[in-house]
């Protein structure tokens, strides 16, 4: 396994759009300038940022830098999440089949559908009146 001084990934969730950057370390996770406990204070989210690493069985070996911007709390974790998935492939190639297992690989799709002229929503429509 070769380690490089940081290696480099970007991250996306719906419209969440996360620069990650690893470095050997001891597991200090840095978002936007603060710690992780300080910027997600949902324990779900902190969880989330931590599988990639954890599936591997890496998570007290690297440092997390990452900045993010965009979609909502949950969205900005998984983007996280996926730029640590893809600086972890970056690093050791032989990893991919253990992270493509778990889903972490691939970058979700689901986006918000856009809301359609002559309708309420994007699916929804007016009320139908018969008479």
């Amino acid at each position: 396994m070769t380690t490089m001084q940081k290696t480099y990934a970007t991250g996306r969730r719906k419209t969440a759009i996360a620069r990650v950057w690893i470095t050997a370390g001891e597991g200090k996770f840095t978002i936007n300038a603060r710690s992780d406990e300080d910027y997600f204070s949902r324990p779900t989210a902190r969880m989330v940022i931590r599988q990639g690493l954890e599936e591997v069985s890496l998570l007290g070996q690297y440092n997390v830098y990452a900045t993010v911007r965009g979609g909502g709390i949950s969205s900005q974790a998984g983007a996280i999440r996926h730029g640590i998935t893809r600086a972890l492939m970056k690093i050791d190639a032989a990893l991919r089949p253990k992270l493509k297992l778990a889903g972490y690989v691939t970058r979700d799709p689901r986006k918000k559908e856009r809301k359609k002229y002559g309708q309420k929503a994007a699916r929804a429509r007016f009320q139908f009146s018969k008479r």
